[in-house]
Parts: structure tokens; C-alpha cells; sequence
């Protein structure tokens, strides 16, 4: 008898479990991956998306970076070292906020590097190239393609972006100012404006660094990180304007704190399915609790627009989003 007793409730045991581990989690939850990372971007390659976050530790310990893809939203694999200083002879420390986007056949990423605090140390923003969204990138040009400040910009949080007409900028700064350059077609230069200029000051007002951008309806959307990354009033602001050079005038503050769910919310990216038409916010934010200043997590929310194309205050959850496939 118990025996009998005991084999039932082992089976009803490995019945549970089985219906447990079957059950597809409803959404996304927050943050989206186990581990530290920060100052993620998102993209979609086909029908996955993917996210290039910060490995987020002491600077000397940033000598690589993983990414993260998916199908829906929801449920992430991890892909390792898609980048490490072994590809990249110049870096030694402090990798960086990567970008990337898909030309022709191949995938670029470009990323910061080593932290630099003049002009006499050598580092920057630089850009490594793969046949695959999952690495490994190997470095393009040998060298930093920014290497300097220009306009007082610390040469990180680089973004790339390509404009309705096909050319690509490379929007970046640190030290509260922002620059765009114009990038060659093979990605290995920058080109000068049609004035001459090379290095184009677009900062807005209460810029800090991380800046992204975005097309809707004909407008650009440009955002960027407001307050100090390791303070817990990190947050997201934004401009709109009819060209990719500006002006950019604030709007307002969209994404920040709340300290009944976390702190440090900031340096964002955003996504727009291409079948349902929904945008996502995608972060790093600070769990409540956490002093040290690189215990970031990566996180997603649903961004709304009201009926004049402003930007709807964001709310930060823990539950993340519904499951959102592109197929």
C-alpha cells in the first residue's frame, strides 16, 4: 500500500513538473534575461528579433559582449561573446553600448571603447563586421573610426541609423554633448556634410548621453539618457524634428524611475513589430536594493503615442509585455 501510495504521488510530481515546464510564460517579465546588462539596443533580422546590450561590470571587465535573440518578445537565447577585445587589438577595457545594423550581407556593430578622457589616449568608437547577426565580428578597419572629442563629445554611445534616402549617420556623445557624422558606404570613414562640416553638434537640451533615433510618420524622434547612470534619477527624454540633423528641441521625459518597482531607468533603444505596427521601449534599469552601479538589468515596456505623435509617459513594470511574434 505504500508503495502504491509513493508511486502516485511521484507520478502526480513529474505530472506537475511536466505541466509546469510546458506552460509558455505569459509575458516577458522584467527584466527580460538573467545576468547584468545595460544600454541595450534592439533590432529585428528577419523574423527574430535581437538585443546588443553592455556587458554591465567594473570597466576592465567589459572586454566583451553578448547578444540576446528571440521570436516573440518573450522567450530569449543567449548568444556569448559575439564580440571580445581578441578581435579588437586596440580595446582593452570599457566595451561599450553597441549598435548594429544590417548592409547588403553582412552585419555591423559598432561599439565604444576604453573610456577615453583626451585626445592622447587612444580608444573610441569603433566597428566590427560579421556574416551573422550572432558573430563573431571581427574588426572592420584596424583602428577606432572616432578616436577624439569633437565639439567636447566623449566618443561613446554611438548609434547608427540609416535615413528614408539610404544614408547612414552615426549619431554619439558623452559629457552632455552629441554629434552626428556622416558614415562612407563601406563604413570604414566619415564623410562631410555638404557645407564642408564633418562633426555636426546636435544636442538638445538636458542631453547626457545614449542617444537614439527613430522615423514616424515622416518625423524624427531623437532620445537620449537624462541625469548620472549610476544615480537612481537616470532617465529617458526626446525631441522631434522634420530632418535627421535637428533641430532637436526637449519635449518632455518619458521613462524614469519608480521607486516602488526600480530605479536608474534609462539609455534606451525602441522596436516597432513590423506586422501589428506596436512599438517597445527597451532599457536598463536598477532592481530596488542594488548599490552597486553596474547591477543594471535589461527590460521592455509597450511606448504609445497620443493622437498628435507625442510620446505617452511610459510606465515601468515587472511584467514586461504580451508575447509579440512578427510572423
Amino acid at each position: 500500500m505504500k508503495k502504491t501510495i509513493l508511486t502516485m504521488c511521484i507520478a502526480s510530481l513529474t505530472l506537475s513538473g511536466f505541466s509546469q515546464k510546458a506552460t509558455e510564460p505569459k509575458t516577458s517579465g522584467n527584466p527580460l534575461f538573467k545576468g547584468w546588462y545595460a544600454d541595450p539596443e534592439g533590432a529585428i533580422f528577419g523574423k527574430e528579433y535581437w538585443i546588443y546590450p553592455t556587458f554591465s561590470a567594473k570597466y576592465e571587465e567589459q572586454i566583451f559582449m553578448d547578444a540576446f535573440s528571440s521570436k516573440d518578445l518573450v522567450n530569449w537565447t543567449k548568444h556569448a561573446n559575439v564580440l571580445t577585445k581578441d578581435n579588437i587589438k586596440w580595446a582593452n577595457k570599457a566595451m561599450w553600448a553597441p549598435s548594429i545594423t544590417k548592409k547588403g550581407n553582412k552585419y555591423y556593430l559598432f561599439f565604444g571603447a576604453n573610456d577615453i578622457q583626451n585626445n592622447k589616449e587612444l580608444g573610441g568608437i569603433g566597428v566590427a563586421v560579421s556574416n551573422k547577426p550572432s558573430g563573431p565580428f571581427k574588426d572592420h578597419i584596424g583602428k577606432p573610426l572616432i578616436d577624439a572629442f569633437h565639439n567636447d563629445a566623449q566618443p561613446i554611445d554611438q548609434y547608427v541609423f540609416k535615413d528614408k534616402d539610404g544614408q547612414y549617420y552615426l549619431f554619439y556623445g558623452g559629457w552632455s554633448h552629441c554629434n552626428v557624422v556622416k558614415l562612407s558606404d563601406d563604413f570604414k570613414s566619415i564623410i562631410p556634410f555638404p557645407d564642408g562640416t564633418t562633426y555636426k553638434e546636435v544636442t538638445p537640451k538636458g542631453y547626457v548621453e545614449g542617444a537614439f533615433m527613430f522615423i514616424r510618420n515622416g518625423k524624427y524622434y531623437f532620445m537620449w539618457s537624462e541625469g548620472g547612470w549610476t544615480g537612481p534619477n537616470y532617465s529617458v527624454a526626446y525631441a522631434m524634428a522634420d530632418s535627421p540633423l535637428g533641430p532637436f528641441k526637449r519635449i518632455d521625459k518619458i521613462l524614469k524611475q519608480d521607486p516602488s518597482i526600480a530605479t536608474g531607468a534609462g539609455h534606451n533603444s525602441v522596436i516597432q513589430n513590423p506586422k501589428t505596427g506596436e512599438y517597445y521601449i527597451i532599457y536598463h534599469r536598477r532592481p530596488l536594493g542594488e548599490t552597486n552601479g553596474n547591477h543594471r538589468v535589461t527590460c521592455i515596456e509597450k511606448m504609445e503615442f497620443d493622437e498628435n505623435g507625442l510620446i505617452k509617459p511610459v510606465r515601468i513594470t515587472f511584467e514586461g509585455i504580451a508575447a509579440s511574434p512578427i510572423k
